[in-house]
């Protein structure tokens, strides 16, 4: 693969969300110009250099301006307040074309979707990326483990080969600045296969302190979920993909290293960069 001779500009879509924010700081990294569009420029919180501009992928004249000179595109499939499939892929694609857009790279929505169907069948140079489990995921957890030192879910023994979101970010980085990624669907996964209960003890470890591990019933877990506010979709889904992992979310791919030259970062890694977040810290007398 031949990397771009010059930095380019890239527009990242979706760019304050857990992956969008992955994909602008590793282009950022690699000393690409970063145009960050958001619904709200005013809220979003970016590092330096990164130039955020407003826009909605629900309504395409909004990006006009936020296409100009830009080279690479990132795109999601979902957008607005509610989170709804993009109606929007073939304006969007078009107005892209017209711009001059060279690639585009678009996160895989969990099935198809029409953003993602425009994309294949548009005629600028894309990729998909297809991540599985995020780890970033693990976070559900935080609540329990720093109130009651317990995670409570179904299903400990299944298996996942969750993935680092910043390689997510990595792939689509090199992906919209670098050629041989046309027309590619590529499956991001971490390193490792691990069981819930293995996840458990990593960030036990991660944290310095235990962690029990309550194996509910599905029966149970759909009261909790209930409880929590999922709707009847999101719980058909968490059942699809806990009780029944598709081969595809259990199975190393590889593809971190094979396009990017590094290996995928561990859950052991996520698990360190982020146990602050499962651990309770008491005030001290004096500093409020």
């Amino acid at each position: 693969m031949t990397q771009s001779e010059h930095p380019s500009t890239v527009l990242v879509t979706g760019a304050t969300g857990t992956v969008g924010r992955q994909v602008v700081a590793e282009l950022l990294d690699r000393g690409h110009t970063v145009r960050a569009l958001t619904r709200d420029p005013a809220t979003a919180r970016f590092p330096d250099g990164v130039e955020v501009v407003g826009g909605d992928l629900t309504e395409p004249e909004t990006l006009e301006s936020a296409l100009d000179g830009v080279a690479g595109l990132h795109l999601i499939t979902f957008g607005g307040a509610a989170f709804s499939p993009l109606e929007t892929g073939p304006r969007v694609l078009a107005l892209a074309r017209a711009a001059g857009v060279r690639r585009v790279t678009v996160l895989n929505g969990g099935g198809a979707t029409p953003m993602e169907d425009a994309v294949r069948a548009g005629d600028i140079p894309w990729t998909v990326l297809m991540p599985v489990e995020f780890m970033g995921n693990t976070h559900e957890w935080a609540d329990g483990v720093r109130t009651a030192d317990e995670v409570r879910a179904p299903f400990a023994g299944r298996l996942s080969a969750l993935v680092h979101e910043g390689d997510i970010g990595a792939v689509a980085a090199v992906a919209l600045t670098e050629d041989g990624h046309e027309g590619q669907a590529y499956v991001i996964t971490g390193p490792q296969v691990l069981t819930l209960r293995e996840r458990v003890r990593v960030l036990a470890d991660a944290r310095g302190r235990d962690i029990r591990l309550v194996e509910l019933s599905e029966a149970e877990a759909l009261e909790e979920w209930t409880a929590a506010g999922a709707d009847e979709a999101t719980i058909t889904f968490l059942l699809d993909v806990y009780k029944n992992t598709p081969l595809v979310g259990r199975t190393v791919s590889g593809t971190v290293e094979k396009v990017t030259g590094r290996p995928a970062r561990s859950f052991d890694a996520w698990a360190r960069e982020h146990a602050d977040a499962f651990r309770v810290f008491l005030a001290c007398p004096g500093y409020g």
